[in-house]
Parts: structure tokens; sequence; C-alpha cells
């Protein structure tokens, strides 16, 4: 009768390596020893990495366990700086029957690329007698993007970073707002400012946190967040829009009304000088809210200018039944005065991104409660009539959660073309799996193959989508409490 041989095999989970952080699993070794069997011992792990990764890794560490195959970065039983593309990681090992898990994990250097790529791969474990036995890969990818952690819990004591939304100006300045949750991770209402991060290169390096909207004391009730941002290219100008919940006038406590003392308040901050400084806040909820409503204000993430000068933010309302209806709010003098579409395309549904697809036609994707997709609808009259896309609820998959939605003029294959790309969960049934994907024709199909997963792993589910250049897309999305962002080279998205 044959004697069970020892399986070792190895996968590489789907997410980017962080500057900053101290552990980035890369691939995940498993081995499995067969019950009847010996003991088995080793004694290093032969490696391979790119050339640029050689110059961009600081250290590589090793963790173990024999429990659940999830990374955990406690346990480590080795670690090397590698100098050389091929190199082994002294490790010792012996290992009962049963199942065995080795997590190889890279922390950067402070001078890595953003745009770089970390590749590697583990061919090899070598026994006590130098003897090599192979690792069997799986399919999966093993290279890795470079990304920026812009907040993480804890930074300034927070305890957590929420609601992504970021911009472009014309300088290249990419402008990131988020929530500041001072003392937990719940909604509004609660102890919540929007904060706000600069970065002039290209989101490998971002300014000191600054906060642009604090409505004041006594802060567990006055708390502002959601935030949505766009840039005026007319006008140089950058508009924060977010939702003011004075006291319990976030969705479970505002009441018809215009006041602060009755509903929320859909309030703007605007920069005029590329984010540096910031005007107060102001409530336009008078402008735009049918009083009758329960709540109206803005949906997170991006607005946008339109070809004739408009500027447009997605929103939404909840009505007098407590139903809530995606919409648009719009300013057709550059953000003096703001005007709310009177109606929505699909009750039941809440953030909602909006795009322009050909002159005066605005496309509205929205989260929809009902779950497993995205709604989509246009209007060419900013609102007043509302016509359901053909995509609508049957062909992005969405778990109940925010999405991103932004039309960019990028190259693909050498020619600029205008492109529509879309970033959420990939999973009707959970908050993971972040991919951005791209539509050719303007939104009217999505193929399977022009996509790109960012991160697999578990999430708050939240992202936020920018042109970088021509060549490259920006992420700004949520972890578990964390805000990354990545570049994503265009050709990365469209195969």
């Amino acid at each position: 009768m044959p004697v069970p041989e020892v399986m070792i095999t190895s996968t590489a989970p789907v997410n980017p390596i962080l500057m900053g952080v101290s552990a980035n699993p890369l691939l995940r070794i498993g081995v499995y020893v067969p019950a009847g069997i010996s003991p088995v011992s080793y004694s290093g792990i032969q490696c391979r990495l790119n050339k640029t990764a050689v110059q961009d890794i600081d250290k590589l560490e090793v963790f173990f366990t024999d429990q659940e195959p999830v990374f955990a970065a406690v346990n480590a039983i080795a670690s090397v700086s590698p100098t050389t593309t091929d190199f082994k990681i002294p490790v010792q090992l012996r290992l009962q029957p049963g199942w065995h898990y080795l997590w190889v994990s890279a922390t950067l250097k402070e001078t890595a690329d953003i745009k770089g790529k970390v590749e590697v791969h583990c061919p090899q474990l070598l026994d006590g007698q130098n003897k090599t036995h192979r690792i069997t890969e799986d399919q999966s990818s093993y290279v890795k993007r470079i990304g920026v952690p812009v907040r993480r819990a804890g930074d300034e004591k927070v305890n957590t970073y929420r609601i992504p939304g970021i911009g472009t100006t014309d300088k290249g300045t990419l402008i990131s707002v988020y929530d500041i949750r001072y003392e937990n991770s719940r909604d509004l209402p609660a102890n919540i400012d929007v904060g706000m991060s600069r970065s002039t290169d290209g989101g490998k390096t971002w300014e000191p946190m600054k906060i642009i909207m604090d409505m004041g004391a006594p802060h567990e009730n006055n708390g502002v967040g959601d935030p949505a941002i766009l840039f005026d290219p007319v006008t140089k100008k950058i508009w924060v829009a977010a939702l003011w919940s004075k006291g319990n006038r976030s969705i479970a406590g505002s009441k018809p009304g215009l006041s602060p003392d009755e509903t929320g308040q859909l309030v703007l901050v605007s920069s005029a000088d590329d984010g540096k400084t910031w005007s107060e806040p102001i409530s336009i909820t008078n402008q735009v809210k049918n009083p009758a409503w329960n709540l109206f204000f803005n949906g997170p993430g991006n607005g946008i200018a339109m070809q004739d000068g408009k500027l447009v933010f997605p929103a939404q309302y909840w009505d007098e039944k407590g139903m809530p209806h995606s919409t648009i709010i719009y300013s057709t003098d550059h953000g003096k005065n703001w005007k709310g579409s009177i109606y929505g395309p699909k009750a039941n549904t809440t953030e909602s991104q909006v795009i322009e697809t050909r002159p005066g036609t605005l496309m509205l994707n929205m989260r929809d409660n009902r779950g497993r997709f995205r709604s989509v609808a246009t209007t060419s009259n900013l609102g007043k009539d509302w016509v359901e896309h053909v995509t609508s609820y049957n062909t992005l998959p969405d778990p109940v959660c925010m999405g991103s939605l932004i039309k960019a003029k990028v190259k693909v294959k050498g020619q600029l073309q205008e492109v529509l790309f879309f970033s959420n969960p990939n999973n009707p049934d959970s908050r993971n799996n972040i991919a951005i994907k791209a539509s050719l024709n303007l939104g009217e199909t999505w193929l399977p193959n022009n996509q790109t997963m960012i991160d697999e792993r578990p999430s708050f589910g939240y992202s936020s989508l920018t042109k970088i250049d021509d060549n490259t897309i920006g992420i700004l999305y949520e972890g578990i409490k964390d805000l990354y962002f990545v570049a994503v080279p265009v050709n990365e998205i469209i195969k």
C-alpha cells in the first residue's frame, strides 16, 4: 500500500502592499501532513522576487499557524531583507500530521514606488538535508500593487475613518474627504467631523489632515459627515457637500421642516486655493428640500461639472413616509445657488453617483436597498423626468453599499477615449472583493474582461474614484476603520 505524500500548495490573496504598514500578506503556503506518517521537518523556503521589488522591500517575514488559514501578524518565525531576486528564508519547522500554514509578508521602504509592483514566488521548501520539496502554485495572481494608507484607525486618536470621496484639481492635486469618527464606527448622529487630506505627488504622500467641517459642540449631538466632492474647472473651486445632524437629525431622527432643529441640513464648504484653505459651512437646505420630506442630503463620493458648466451632486431624499429616493441637486451659477430635483427615479434607493454620458444627459447609479444589483436611470432635463436604464438592477452586482462612478478621458490602446469606471464590492452577498470595472460605451454594457480586483479582504466597502492622468485611475477605499489609496493603470482595468 503506497505511503501518503505530504501536500504543499500556495495561494496569493488579492490585496495591495501598503506603505507604512508593518505586515502585508503576499502569499500563503499550506502544508498538509497525512495521518499515519512521521512528523516532517523543513529548514528553509526558496523564494524569488521581481527586480524592482528588491529595491522597494525593507523586509520579508514568515508567520506560522496551524489553526485557520487566515493572515495574522503574530508568531513570526523568520525575517529577511532580500538583496537579490533569488534567496532562501531560513525556518525551523517540525510539523505533525494535519494542516499548517506559512504566510509570507512584506514591509516596504519609504522610498517604494507607488506605481511599482511586488511579485513573489516560493516554489520550494527545503528539508534538513537540503532536499527540495515542490510547492504547487494555484492560479491566483502573485503580483501585488503598492498602496498608501491615507488614514488609519488611531491616527490623531480617531477611532474610525470612513466614507471616502476623492477628486483631482486642474493642478493635478488629489483632494480626499472623509468622515472623522472620533469615538466609534457608527453613523450619524455621533461625534463626527469631515476631514480632508491633500496630495501633490499622485497619491504617494499626503499632507497632514485638516478638519474642513466642524459644526461645534456638543459634538455627540452635532455631527457632520457623508461628504462628497467636486471640482469646478471654470472657477477652479473645490466644493464639498455633507449632512449636518444637529442632535438626532440624521436618517432616523430627521423630520419635516427646514430648520436645523427640525431636519438634517445639507451643508457646503468650498476652497478657492487648491484645497489649502476652506470656507465656513453654509446650509442650502432651504434651497433644495421639500419641507414635507423627512430628510434631504447628498450622496457621498463625487459630484461633477457638466460640459455646459452646471455643477451636480448626487443626493437622496426621505419622503414624508420615510421612503428614500436617490436624486440630484444642481447649480447653474457655479455654486451661488442650488436647486434640487423634485423627483427620484426609483423608491428605496439611497447613496448614488452621477455622471454626464452625452451633453445634457445624466446617469444616476444607485444603491438599491432591495439588494443584489445597482439600479440605474438617466435624465435629460435635470431630474424632471427619468428613464430606467437597460442595465438597471441586472448588471452591476452590489451588496447594498455605496459605489463610485466616474467618466474619464483616458488612453485605450494609445488613443484617448471617454470611459466609465465603476467601483464597489463586487459581491452581492458581502462587502469584500473591492473591484474597478470599465465600460467603453458610456455604460450600455460592462464586459467581464474589463475589470480588476483591488482588494478581496472584508471591508466597510465604500470607495471613490478619480482620474490621476491619462493612463492612471486612483481609488480611495475603506478597509476596516482605515482608508487606502491605490493608483491603478488603465491597462490593468481594460484588458
